[in-house]
């Protein structure tokens, strides 16, 4: 002898239903909150007028033709820049490593030359994944670059 189905039991699989929805839905929009560390940009209007510029900046850059392999070595950041030249000496190195969903302050990197034409930077990182925007300028030549290290 079975039961039959009226409308208390379709009552429960409603709740049950739009319960596990709203549950999800909240669970899913505290993670979305807790991990955005924010903008791209603060004013987008204001972005797009210096797009122009930015593109210029590029075509410099790339017209340098140097190259360049930013790494962690050990708790610091290793860089090295090749010029048609050869290694790229003489340069002032700073850069700024952020935590890639804002969980860790910023840390602003000077570096110091090393034997062998690279650089190393003077402040440590913590272990994780870090993304930094390092600026690398030798007399009027300047270029920017942005890593994801590890």
């Amino acid at each position: 002898m079975s039961r039959r189905f009226n409308g208390w039991h379709m009552t429960a699989i409603l709740v049950g239903f739009f319960g596990v929805v709203v549950a999800v839905n909240m669970v899913m929009a505290t993670f979305a909150t807790r991990s955005f560390g924010g903008t791209v940009v603060d004013n987008s209007y204001v972005a797009s007028q210096n797009f122009n510029a930015w593109l210029e900046a590029a075509r410099e850059q790339d017209d340098l033709q140097w190259t360049e392999a930013v790494e962690r070595a050990g708790d610091r950041v290793a860089v090295t820049v090749d010029t048609p030249q050869g290694p790229l000496t003489g340069a002032e190195i700073t850069g700024i490593a952020s935590h890639p969903v804002g969980r860790a302050d910023e840390v602003l990197l000077s570096f110091a030359a090393t034997e062998g034409g690279g650089y190393r930077s003077n402040e440590s990182l913590d272990p994780g994944r870090w993304i930094v925007r390092i600026e690398i300028v030798r007399d009027e030549e300047r270029k920017r670059v942005l890593v994801d290290i590890r």
